[in-house]
């Protein structure tokens, strides 16, 4: 236990409007019906136990209790009760963590950030920090991976309440989004965990669609000399024919002409005159 606890401290009135927030506190949202039936029992038992605050250059700082006060601030009251303690950021910072953890209504996300705050505060390894906290290694590394997830995944698991076991199940598919997707669909359909577990499943089974085959065109010479060769090939034939490219903003226009006369024949000739020149691109090669 910290010698802070160990020493006598006295109960101060304090102005609830010199009292900052905890700049660590863990709990992002706060429940108003039950702020509010909080603030209905302090009125009618009083604040049965004073929140903590330290001292600052400019008033004081909530370490913890920040429920009470805000409730007491719902009653219009302008002082609380509160022990104020001498202790420094990383003190401060721990109490106000660990008294959140313990309550053991944060959501999962914050949970994860209270913890990922109480390893980088204590500079220790995940194994002594789990130690500290009084969990299994494997439990504090499952709750830091949920803050892999992406702001749009966890927005949307807060809302819907999320409970760990729902985060990690997203954690298995692949993609951003995959698992917004995915967060979006347990949502809507309020699926409970094997529920959740089982789409996950039939999500991952499924085989992606195969996209057609696309051919990729480097360089256009490789077809105009395809072209070029066939035109080669029709003037061995005695065709005549003429080839041209042109180009425009939009494409390339490769055209091929060839004389009427070459084209058609009207009587068959000897065999002497029908022979076709001989020339490289339609002579087989000899090996």
């Amino acid at each position: 236990m910290p010698d802070f606890f160990k020493k006598q401290k006295t109960v101060e009135s304090i102005a609830v409007g010199f009292i900052e927030p905890n700049p660590f506190q863990p709990r992002r949202k706060f429940d108003e019906k039950e702020l509010a039936d909080l603030a209905e029992s302090i009125a009618e038992n009083g604040l049965i136990q004073p929140i903590a605050v330290r001292k600052t250059k400019g008033g004081y700082e909530l370490i913890a209790g920040e429920r009470r006060l805000r409730a007491c601030k719902l009653l219009g009251r302008q002082k609380i009760e509160a022990i104020v303690y001498d202790i420094g950021d990383e003190d401060s910072a721990v109490w106000a963590l660990i008294e959140n953890l313990q309550r053991r209504d944060l959501s999962p996300f914050d949970e994860a950030e209270a913890m990922a705050k109480l390893v980088l505060l204590w500079k220790v390894s995940k194994e002594d920090a789990a130690k500290r906290l009084g969990i299994a290694p494997s439990s504090l590394s499952n709750k830091l991976r949920l803050l892999k997830l992406e702001k749009p995944v966890r927005e949307t698991a807060e809302k819907a309440g999320f409970t760990e076991r729902h985060a990690r199940e997203l954690l298995r598919l692949k993609t951003e989004e995959e698992r917004i997707a995915a967060a979006k669909h347990i949502a809507e359909k309020q699926l409970n965990v094997p529920e959740t577990e089982k789409y996950i499943k039939g999500l991952l089974k499924k085989k992606p669609k195969r996209s057609a085959p696309k051919y990729l065109i480097k360089d256009m010479r490789i077809f105009i000399n395809t072209f070029e060769h066939a035109v080669e090939v029709m003037n061995c034939a005695g065709l005549c024919a003429v080839s041209t490219v042109t180009e425009n903003e939009e494409s390339i226009v490769y055209s091929v002409s060839v004389p009427k006369s070459k084209a058609y024949k009207t009587a068959a000739l000897p065999a002497e005159e029908s022979a076709a020149p001989v020339c490289s691109a339609c002579t087989p090669s000899v090996i």
